[in-house]
């Protein structure tokens, strides 16, 4: 590794804390709500942990604020500033454009810090030049349906130090406004070549599996006295109809005894909402194993900590597909916490002993 070419989307995630699935076209309402940027944070810990494995003698290329240097300059770096966003607001068109800078001086790799959005901005320049410059995202949109992140941040900056060799990848991409609204568009809209390596995340797989009986002995053992804060995805939404839930089918919702206390509900509604005892129920997302971290960000660190139980539902066949499960928090010390074995409810009666990684 010679040279690196670093981007970063700095309202990638706003939106999901506040309720809002993604930022696109929606980063005032985002700000309107107490939104708060997320993206400079992962992209220090990514350049951190690559600054660790590829020491100095890394040329590394980058936008000037807010897109890029603060965070490189943090990982000890002295950057070569390509690019300067013109005003105060970035765009796709500013992503574009540093990345296109990026290959006039032969980078070895575009580090990206952003979601899916921000990746198909990257690999459309990568494509339009030849496709043949690998690219790597840190994980920091809302919604990461495409195959080019690593898990974590620290993982993206470790597999960028470290990578010997790539292999062609997905990047794929969902209409917000349908999400928004409760329905999963995916469309796949790039093939690029990415860095070889474990601690890279699937992409999400869109199928379903049979969950009724999952659902139904779940609302068999339902407290009256518990909190239910239920999080997006099919299989949860399935407990909801069990319940008579008329849920969010890829929000957060907040129920107790028989009522439903918040629908799609953002971060500071559903602390306002929930009381001891409380129960958070999520479900992996399919393909890549994350219970919390991906496209549930209303259930945030603190939403957690005020949690008195964490009760993770799969299929049996999700689970086969996924192998372990993973979290990426923001909070490496919850984390920490949250990983090791845990038990997952997998039907009526039946529970399965899976890795939190």
């Amino acid at each position: 590794m010679e040279s690196l070419g670093v981007v970063v989307n700095p309202i990638a995630g706003m939106g999901g804390r506040v309720g809002l699935k993604g930022t696109d076209g929606k980063l005032e309402e985002a700000r309107r709500r107490g939104a708060e940027p997320r993206a400079p944070e992962r992209a220090a810990e990514a350049l951190s942990a690559f600054a660790r494995r590829a020491g100095d003698g890394v040329t590394v290329y980058t936008a000037s604020e807010p897109m890029g240097e603060a965070a490189v300059r943090a990982a000890g770096y002295d950057p070569e500033l390509v690019y300067d966003p013109d005003g105060e607001e970035t765009t796709a068109a500013d992503t574009r454009a540093a990345v296109r800078a990026f290959l006039e001086r032969g980078v070895d790799l575009v580090l990206f810090v952003g979601g899916d959005g921000t990746a198909v901005d990257v690999a459309a320049v990568l494509e339009a030049d030849g496709g043949e410059t690998p690219m790597l995202g840190v994980p920091a949109g809302v919604k990461i349906y495409s195959s080019v992140f690593g898990v974590t941040p620290a993982d993206a900056g470790r597999i960028a130090a470290d990578f010997d060799r790539t292999e062609h990848r997905e990047v794929n991409d969902i209409d917000e406004d349908a999400y928004r609204a409760g329905e999963v568009r995916a469309e796949l809209r790039a093939v690029v070549p990415v860095p070889v390596a474990q601690e890279l995340q699937s992409s999400k797989q869109l199928s379903s599996g049979g969950v009724e009986t999952l659902a139904a002995g779940f609302a068999r053992d339902v407290d009256p006295e518990t909190t239910y804060v239920f999080g997006p995805g099919s299989t949860v939404g399935a407990i909801e109809a069990e319940l008579g839930i008329d849920g969010s089918p890829l929000g957060v919702d907040v129920w107790r005894d028989g009522e439903l206390l918040l629908r799609d509900g953002s971060e500071a509604e559903i602390l306002e909402a929930i009381a001891e005892p409380t129960a958070i129920v999520v479900s992996p997302i399919g393909g890549q194993g994350f219970v919390f971290g991906r496209g549930n960000h209303q259930i945030s660190p603190t939403v957690i900590g005020r949690a008195t139980e964490v009760e993770i539902v799969a299929s049996g066949e999700k689970l086969d597909g996924v192998g372990a499960l993973r979290v990426d928090t923001d909070d490496e010390e919850l984390n920490e916490e949250l990983r090791g074995w845990t038990q997952v409810r997998t039907g009526r009666f039946t529970t399965r002993l899976i890795k939190v990684l």
